[in-house]
């Protein structure tokens, strides 16, 4: 999905480089020339070549199928609407946004860019209205291209779900005329419109299911109508909660259906903290639970992660489609931001997305993403493209960090009667809103935050270790545990380098969800650039265990986030990066409203094990 925002009015390519939306039904292409040798490597972004010059920079919400008629051995890729690259601009000087980007490739390495599947919107969609998340399938021998439309020109407006369809997985596409999904209003405000974005379809016995939703609604699944083309909205069911997931994919692996979800902000430029988490059901309309066997309809919201970002150049990866190799192999499309080219070149606020691809692995009957070490910036094995291709990957899994000793002059059981003189405050909270119980450290939320410019919240810090090491707590914050509305009430860690440089690890109540926010400020930062990120880890419960693990890195550190419901299971996140210095503070936050209490029961600094 691309981010909630009023996109500039579409300007697109010359005709040569667009497929018209109207067309006849019985178009059958010429068979294909024999696909030259697959290539044995790959690096990410996705090399994708424009026939007239230039590389494809960006590919969001990639939906990928292999070629389904005789003869065809090529596999197609589908994008959202955005423009191709920096260059790709009209006489004025303004961006072409191409309706949904179509793409080819004989050996999943190196891809052309094959054309748009409409040059104009279809009538029902408001004329400047964004075509995302394409959903590319095939049954009763065609080629269905579910997408979203961000308006419609309907009554009322809202977005919604349409599908075109073809004979040729190129086109030309026919849209059906009217939305499979229609605008609907959101159950939790009347006359307010729902996201129903990001269309997924399967088929599970005998029957069509079609998923779509994103925070603003969160994510349903409805009957789809054999011929594809319509939904019942009386059999319409909630897979996630709101608020917390969208773009959702769904393999069936070993018995169970997979629901694939992403999370966090796709498209926050550098401080994107986008990720994607699953659950799985026997059933194909749920529930969805994860590892922990939590509902990704809870409040407290469950979902085990599958890819996040590691600390290399890549960071927000999410939006994914699963698929697997002429092998056997199964791998992820999905795109991902470069730390270092942010955004569309003149265009500060239009993240560039390219598309990526890496090996999918299964540990424990769970998914994850190159055995845990997430996206890819070396050169990786290529997938198996052709009958006859041998799989040249071979899965390694990253080990989860560990704590080594205790260092005991930088931690805090909080079991005396008086703060130890290890602590000072960055702005001392009123008395009696804090003390010591002789079990924990209490700490009343404040009506006050650390975000941006508002910097009025108390912060209870030390100094630092030396080199690298491990902080963690553990915290209970008392928040109803469902319920709306105690809108970033939250508690935990920081690594305190000042008012607008940190990182965050914090339990946090956002509208009817719980979650794990781990977060990054930094300043100051180029004219119209972000300031804060956040991304995700482990469902929160009533005491929440919380993990940050510090390294030093070639330019900076790296800061990677741990959440655990018992102590004994431990929820990797994302990993930051940021230059705090070997000055920054360890501290813990109580903060974004008040009315509320959280416990710390200690604060153990550890060094990592080997």
């Amino acid at each position: 999905m691309v981010h909630w925002r009023s996109l500039a009015r579409l300007l697109f390519a010359t005709a040569t480089l667009v497929l018209s939306s109207c067309g006849t039904g019985s178009y059958v292409p010429a068979p294909p020339p024999p696909p030259p040798p697959s290539a044995n490597t790959f690096t990410n972004p996705l090399m994708i070549q424009i026939p007239i010059g230039g590389t494809v920079q960006d590919c969001p919400d990639p939906s990928i199928i292999r070629g389904q008629q005789p003869n065809d051995t090529y596999w197609y890729i589908y994008c959202t609407t955005d423009p191709l690259n920096d260059s790709d601009k009209d006489a004025l000087g303004n961006f072409n946004f191409h309706l949904i980007t179509m793409h080819k490739s004989s050996d999943l390495v190196h891809w052309t860019y094959v054309g748009d599947v409409f040059s104009l919107r279809p009538g029902w969609v408001a004329p400047s209205a964004g075509l995302w998340a394409p959903a590319i399938k095939f049954f009763n021998n065609k080629y269905f291209l579910y997408y979203a439309a961000s308006d419609t020109s309907l009554p009322g407006g809202g977005a919604a779900i349409g599908v075109a369809t073809s004979m040729s997985p190129t086109g030309p596409w026919i849209d059906s005329g009217a939305p499979v999904v229609m605008p609907e209003d959101n159950s939790c405000c009347p006359g307010t419109r729902r996201a129903a974005i990001d269309p997924e379809v399967i088929q599970a016995s005998g029957k069509n299911y079609i998923y779509f939703g994103s925070f603003n609604g969160g994510i349903s699944a409805r009957t789809l109508s054999a011929d594809g083309l319509t939904s019942d909205p009386a059999s319409e069911k909630p897979i996630t909660i709101d608020n917390r997931y969208e773009a959702a994919n769904i393999v069936l692996h070993g018995g169970f259906y997979y629901l694939f979800v992403s999370a966090s902000n796709c498209c926050n430029g550098p401080l994107t903290g986008y990720a994607v988490f699953a659950g799985r059901s026997p059933n194909p309309l749920g529930p969805f639970l994860d590892s922990q066997n939590i509902s990704l309809l809870d409040s407290r919201v469950g979902g085990t992660p599958v890819l996040r970002m590691n600390g290399n150049r890549w960071v927000g990866p999410g939006h994914n489609a699963a698929f697997q190799d002429l092998a056997g192999q199964d791998w992820f499309v999905y795109h991902a931001v470069d730390r270092a080219a942010p955004f569309f070149a003149g265009a500060v606020g239009l993240t560039k997305r390219p598309g990526m691809l890496d090996a999918l692995d299964w540990v424990n009957g769970w998914p994850v993403v190159r055995g845990g070490f997430g996206p890819s910036e070396l050169p990786q094995p290529a997938p198996a493209a052709q009958p006859g291709d041998k799989n040249l990957y071979t899965p390694t899994f990253a080990a989860p960090d560990q704590p080594g000793p205790l260092m005991s002059s930088f931690s805090d059981e909080f079991d005396s009667s008086t703060l130890s003189p290890q602590w000072t405050w960055v702005r001392a909270p009123a008395a009696g809103t804090f003390g010591l119980t002789g079990q924990s450290f209490r700490f009343d939320t404040q009506n006050a935050d650390l975000f941006v410019d508002s910097n009025n919240a108390s912060v209870l810090i030390e100094d630092p270790p030396s080199g690298d090491y491990v902080v963690e707590t553990r915290v209970n914050l008392n928040v109803p545990a469902t319920g709306c509305c105690q809108n970033f009430v939250q508690a935990g860690l920081v690594v305190y380098g000042d008012d607008d440089n940190y990182i965050k690890l914090v339990n946090v109540s956002i509208f009817d969800t719980r979650q794990t926010e781990f977060a990054k400020e930094l300043a100051p930062v180029p004219s119209g650039y972000p300031r804060y990120g956040s991304t995700l880890a482990g469902p929160p419960a009533d005491w929440t265990w919380l993990r940050i693990v510090k390294r030093t890195a070639a330019v900076g550190e790296t800061y990677t986030a741990y959440s655990s419901n018992d102590g004994l299971t431990w929820v990797r996140g994302g990993t930051w990066t940021h230059n705090l210095g070997s000055s920054a503070r360890i501290g813990l936050v109580s903060m974004g409203g008040p009315g509320f209490t959280a416990q710390f029961d200690y604060l153990h600094v550890s060094g990592l094990a080997p």
